[in-house]
């Protein structure tokens, strides 16, 4: 939103400065995005007179100017063809940066004739496209007057951002408002008297809607014998100041009433007309050529005007060109409407046309002030273009805005820790408008209808205290827990936390992505499934949440990779969705290794099983889970290698991990190569801690015997896995076994077919004593039992 400052103070009477209002502004909420100002812009040029100007000695074309200026007489060579002794224009001296040709002066030698600055023209100077000759002003101005002073340039421009829900700021007076309620000046008075109409009006209005209407109100005025040309000076200098270009009187004053007062209006060639003209639904397949020169199509989402003829236009958001308004016009038709938001904003996306009424409307326009912005409008028409009114002819009615809120006024302290006087909140609704009985309790207010946004005493809190200042609002830190007796993180926190920095320390970077996937992507993980589409998603790419986050860690990790990354590895902490359901959403700690792990002359190896295993234990074990009782067991999900995956679990039930490396399709569909190795820890399976008190044990670091080692080696069928004899050893004696691990595994000679030997080191630690022969080899029998009941395998000989 653009207005300059002299639009401003049409509407607010002050004596703030530039800066002290855009402050302002950016207080209230307005946040100002720019200031324009062409004085700044035009400080180094000045007025000045040529006080003689001679044929250039060595070319026809130029002149030889002796100049008037500011700091004295300069000499000038000029080559415009209505240079001449006795005219006033702008001077640019050296040193000055003139726009217009982007170029810094400086002393030139021109044709062997030496030349000081410059005599400009308005396209030099950015004021207009003429650029015929040198800027010769008009009326009286003494030498060394600044340029935009004289040029009447010197009204700076402001430009504010607008949100959603302040659609009464999308016209200066309620940006003046604002202002003036925040202490920034005074609202002027206005009065809006009703234009008589002299005649009965022969188009008349009505609306056509089955259901709901999209058009509440419509009202329509003919004026006949209207003189259309330019409009006047004020009114061109407020559009131009602002990025318009001003077209003819009629057309100015409905883009003057959509910037000063947020009400759009459109005005129609009354002898273009054909009968009644309607507000009704589209019909598919009807068309319409714009004022923007295009051709459009609507459909019967869409509100348009039509008269007996056809389609005229699209309601709200723009007008035909067959029935504009051209110097010829003699007989107009004004439309002032009220449009239904969501109708407006479904039109404007599905043409793309992007208009100021379109920008207004479907924010929601003031319906109270309808029928004063056709009489202001009639106005405006009637003396810049003369012609006589028609009684005002209308349908529908204002729809019913009015609405009470109960306001008890602790909540603005409650809510914002702002201590402000009830007479002090009071004033500042009062100044934007609302109306308060104070003698009900609580209170009661009613917001103008220029204010759609407020609803609740949530709403009135914030209009008080942006008033006021939210900059009043004291910094305050939050009371101090007492960490001890109040625990800060939840247990789910607190493994998130911790699985967090398992993985980063283990190499891995954390990622954070999206929640939502590409259907084939959730279909390589599983998902898919309708109850998990989107139903309006922001891409074509995020259709579908995500069944594992692999999905969108694989996505991330091939976008790495194509960017020139080596060896990418990636976690992440968070939510996947195996159904639609509160039970089908799992927090998981999720990883994935790709490319090559290391750069050696002997060769890069790459990630595998094993890796993405010692992944999921560590992340397990820093989320509080007993690693070292999971079990390694078969069953990966179908997005893992089928001979290169498996499940850690606790029991047949309880699925703490699955980890492995990945299909080689789905490794193929996701745009990946080689071996990637991914795990998916899911948080929520880890059984909470015991609350029951157990003897604590001394930590190892804390006892000085040295650990014993003994060696077994057991023939096992093949089927039997390493990591269920390795139970079992540890099993034996869980009270001097600290551990247990493979380190042979024979097939071959001296051993039966469909047989393996499987050799283990079992690691006793003693705790108050060194152990005795007879204790070793009494722990050694108890592991022997307990891996041949275990596997029914038995001792190597």
């Amino acid at each position: 939103m653009k207005f300059s400052l002299s639009w401003l103070k049409d509407h607010l009477e002050t004596t703030a400065s530039l800066d002290e209002i855009a402050d302002a502004l950016t207080m209230l909420g307005l946040e100002v995005e720019e200031i324009h100002d062409p004085a700044k812009a035009l400080a180094a040029f000045s007025v000045a007179r040529i006080v003689a100007a001679e044929q250039h000695p060595n070319a026809d074309k130029l002149k030889l100017c002796k100049v008037a200026t500011a700091t004295g007489e300069m000499q000038v060579v000029c080559g415009a063809p209505n240079a001449r002794e006795g005219l006033v224009g702008i001077f640019a001296p050296e040193g000055a940066y003139v726009p217009g040709i982007d170029m810094t002066l400086k002393p030139t030698e021109i044709r062997g004739v030496q030349s000081n600055g410059m005599m400009c023209s308005e396209r030099e100077l950015e004021l207009s496209d003429e650029h015929n000759g040198i800027i010769d002003l008009e009326g009286d101005f003494e030498v060394g007057t600044p340029a935009a002073d004289a040029l009447g340039v010197n009204d700076p421009v402001i430009e504010i951002a607008i949100t959603p829900n302040r659609p009464d700021c999308t016209g200066v007076r309620g940006i003046a408002r604002d202002l003036a309620a925040m202490g920034i000046g005074t609202l002027k008075p206005e009065t809006i008297a009703p234009v008589a109409g002299t005649f009965d009006s022969p188009i008349g209005v009505d609306l056509k809607f089955d259901g709901a209407p999209a058009c509440q109100l419509f009202l329509g005025r003919m004026i006949k014998g209207v003189k259309n040309g330019p409009s006047p000076d004020w009114l061109q200098k407020k559009l131009r100041a602002i990025g318009l270009r001003p077209i003819n009187a009629l057309v100015d004053i409905t883009n003057y009433m959509s910037f000063d007062r947020a009400r759009p209006l459109h005005v129609f060639d009354a002898d273009k007309l054909t009968g009644t003209v309607h507000a009704r639904m589209g019909k598919p397949g009807e068309k319409f050529l714009a004022l923007d020169g295009k051709e459009y199509e609507a459909d019967d989402s869409m509100c348009v005007i039509a008269d007996d003829s056809g389609m005229l236009g699209l309601g709200g958001v723009m007008g035909g060109e067959t029935t504009g308004c051209t110097e010829e016009t003699t007989n107009v038709f004004v439309e002032c409407a009220l449009f239904d938001p969501i109708t407006i904003a479904t039109a404007g996306r599905k043409t793309g046309i992007t208009s100021d009424a379109r920008f207004r409307f479907e924010r929601g326009v003031d319906p109270e002030f309808a029928h004063d912005g056709m009489e202001m409008a009639t106005k405006l028409i009637l003396d810049l273009c003369g012609g006589e009114p028609s009684n005002v002819v209308s349908a529908g009615d204002v729809p019913d805005w009015k609405r009470d809120i109960s306001f008890d006024t602790a909540r603005v302290r409650k809510l914002t820790g702002l201590a402000l006087e009830d007479d002090r909140i009071f004033a500042i609704l009062d100044a934007l408008g609302f109306d308060s009985d104070r003698t009900a309790s609580p209170a009661k207010v009613t917001p103008p209808s220029w204010r759609p946004d407020v609803h609740g005493s949530a709403d009135l809190v914030e209009e008080a205290v942006r008033v006021h200042g939210i900059n009043e609002v004291a910094p305050t830190p939050l009371p101090r827990l007492n960490a001890v007796a109040q625990p800060i993180l939840t247990p789910m926190q607190g493994r998130v936390r911790q699985a967090r920095r398992a993985l980063a320390s283990r190499g891995l970077l954390e990622a954070v992505t999206w929640a939502f996937c590409s259907k084939q992507q959730a279909e390589l993980f599983g998902g898919g499934a309708k109850a998990l589409e989107l139903a309006n998603p922001i891409s074509s790419e995020l259709s579908d949440m995500r069944p594992s986050i692999l999905a969108t860690l694989a996505a991330a990790a091939q976008r790495n990779i194509d960017r020139g990354l080596r060896d990418v590895a990636l976690f992440e902490v968070g939510a996947q969705y195996a159904n639609e359901t509160a039970e089908g959403q799992a927090t998981c700690a999720s990883g994935l290794r790709a490319g090559a792990v290391s750069r050696h002359w002997q060769g890069a190896g790459q990630p595998d099983v094993f890796t993405a295993k010692a992944d999921a234990l560590a992340a397990l074990a820093a989320a509080g889970a007993a690693a070292d009782n999971a079990q390694v067991q078969a069953g990966a999900a179908n997005w893992y290698h089928p001979g290169r995956s498996g499940l850690l679990t606790l029991g047949p039930k309880v699925i703490l991990a699955q980890f492995g490396e990945l299909h080689p399709r789905v490794v193929e569909a996701m745009g990946l190569s080689g071996r990637v190795a991914a795990f998916e820890v899911y948080l929520d399976a880890i059984p909470a801690p015991r609350k029951k008190a157990t003897r604590s044990k001394p930590p190892l670091d804390a006892i000085d015997l040295m650990p014993v080692r003994r060696d077994f080696a057991f023939v096992v069928t093949s089927e039997i896995t390493a990591d269920k004899l390795l139970r079992a050893a540890r099993s034996a004696d869980k009270k001097l076994i600290t551990g247990a691990r493979v380190f042979d595994i024979y097939e071959g000679t001296g051993i039966e077919p469909g047989s393996k030997s499987v050799a283990i080191e079992v690691t006793l630690q003693p705790r108050s004593q060194t152990l005795t022969d007879k204790e070793i080899d009494a722990v050694s029998e108890k592991v022997v039992a307990a891996v041949v009941k275990a596997t029914g395998g038995e001792l190597r000989g």
